[in-house]
């Protein structure tokens, strides 16, 4: 075997640094495939928050702090992040925050309990909520912890199983609540009622899966399609969004709602997180 030189032997440590920066860049890219595929190629979620992600403003967030509630890896709130905001994202679930720490723009990722939010009062100027309170043991509590977390005059947008025509397929909706262990439904009526009591008001409502045939097919999804079935069910989202742009009436699988916070709550409860980008908090 030949002699390696000084300078050979600088170009190997350079080739394996490259290397694994290479290896960290290739799983980036990995990783926001992965998150890309499973949460904007599904029949109802990329339509969803979307519309979330719009009403937390136009265009540019530079300046505002954004929560995402149970965000699971923080895909969405890295959407937050991408146009400016200092978005965090909390989830119970470690797995979800480790994947979404994989992630090439991720948001604080923070470990936490949505009924008791690690967050001092009037932390945030956006509170952002996807189809998780349904799936709370205590969701009142959780609007409570939404509402203390906001600043005077920021807004909540969030959204929920609503599934107003459930009682025609019980069955179906046995299946579903079991399946992702949905505690409780709610209308955008219900919603305004309990966030009223919590000093926001409610500025707009829409409802998805508005006809009865297009909430059936989300129901029969959710029993029947197996883990994938409402990623292999996107090509219908056009469809659907027709469907629900054609419908009459209030009603619909999933409601969504923007509401503003009116002025400042007394809680006794304060957290200990102040909010910092970059995949981190202070404590």
């Amino acid at each position: 075997m030949g002699h390696v030189g000084p300078g050979q032997a600088r170009g190997g440590r350079n080739g394996t640094r490259q290397a694994r920066s290479a290896n960290r860049f290739a799983s980036v890219k990995v990783a926001d495939a992965v998150a890309l595929a499973g949460h904007e190629v599904h029949v109802c979620r990329y339509r969803e928050a979307r519309t979330l992600l719009r009403w937390l403003g136009p265009g540019d967030l530079r300046g505002l702090r954004v929560l995402d509630v149970a965000g699971g890896d923080g895909y969405w709130a890295g959407q937050a992040r991408r146009r400016g905001a200092r978005a965090v994202a909390l989830d119970l679930a470690t797995s979800k925050l480790s994947r979404g720490s994989q992630l090439a723009s991720p948001p604080a990722l923070i470990e936490g309990d949505a009924l008791r939010l690690p967050f001092r009062a009037a932390s945030f100027d956006r509170v952002m909520s996807i189809c998780a309170i349904e799936h709370f043991d205590d969701g009142e509590r959780a609007l409570d912890e939404m509402a203390r977390v906001l600043a005077p005059g920021g807004e909540l947008v969030m959204s929920a199983d609503s599934l107003t025509l459930a009682e025609h397929w019980p069955n179906l909706y046995r299946a579903h609540c079991d399946r992702y262990h949905v505690k409780r439904t709610y209308s955008h009526q219900e919603l305004t009622s309990l966030l009223a009591a919590r000093g926001l008001a409610v500025l707009e409502y829409r409802y998805q899966f508005r006809s009865r045939r297009a909430q059936r097919m989300y129901l029969g999804l959710s029993a029947y399609g197996g883990k994938f079935g409402f990623n292999a069910a996107a090509p219908t989202t056009p469809l659907v969004a027709a469907s629900d742009w054609a419908a009459r009436g209030d009603g619909g699988a999933i409601v969504l709602l923007r509401a503003r916070c009116e002025g400042p709550r007394e809680s006794p409860h304060d957290g200990r997180h102040a909010v910092n980008q970059g995949g981190t908090a202070n404590r």
